[in-house]
């Protein structure tokens, strides 16, 4: 194991009020629902498919949102924190050797946009989709363009589309607990690894 691979949203950043206030402001000059606060924890136990419906916000509709969404989002950046740990836990993966990278869903402006304003300097690279469920492309073109096995790869993240593409593609995943998807969700997915804090990613590794 060479290679540690982490999500943004919900495994290193904790954007939940600003995911909420961006979407509400899009949901308004589009007629989709609006979501609340006190909602986040029940949503979190079903699928996005199952959200989507929710919120009558249809899936394919996504390549025009997102443009308007990253650019809500890099706003209100400075709202966005870390979660706690997650830094220590970054800095001990470096120093013992490990390389770090970021694939999201996120726009890599915005995050490397956050990685400055938190003062995190142990990512080697952020790789993003712009499609939901397009991840395992993006993995696998890390994994060639760095020139690695699969088995030099672990990946950190906290939804089912996660260990989804980590599955298709063929590398281990952390699942981690305090994301955006319950543990209902995740767990017909059967991730190689749940952790419920930032420390266990340690110990694992």
């Amino acid at each position: 194991m060479k290679h540690i691979i982490f999500d943004f949203d919900g495994t290193l950043a904790d954007s939940t009020a600003v995911l909420a206030s961006v979407w509400n402001t899009i949901a308004k000059e589009y007629d989709f629902k609006e979501v609340q606060l006190e909602d986040i924890d029940s949503l979190k136990k079903i699928s996005i498919t199952e959200r989507s419906k929710l919120f009558n916000f249809p899936l394919h509709k996504l390549p025009i949102i997102l443009p308007q969404f990253y650019r809500l989002y890099q706003q209100s950046i400075k709202d966005v924190h870390l979660f706690r740990g997650m830094k220590d836990v970054l800095k001990a993966i470096e120093n013992k050797g490990y390389t770090i990278a970021i694939i999201s869903s996120n726009s890599k402006d915005n995050i490397s946009e956050f990685l400055k304003v938190n003062d995190i300097n142990h990512v080697s690279e952020v790789l993003c989709s712009s499609r939901i469920f397009g991840k395992d492309r993006v993995i696998k073109k890390y994994i060639k363009e760095t020139n690695i096995k699969k088995s030099d790869v672990l990946y950190v993240g906290d939804e089912q589309r996660d260990i989804v593409a980590c599955k298709k593609v063929g590398i281990p995943i952390i699942w981690v607990g305090w994301g955006y998807d319950a543990i209902e969700v995740i767990q017909s997915e059967k991730p190689d690894y749940k952790v419920f804090s930032p420390a266990e990613i340690l110990t694992i590794i």
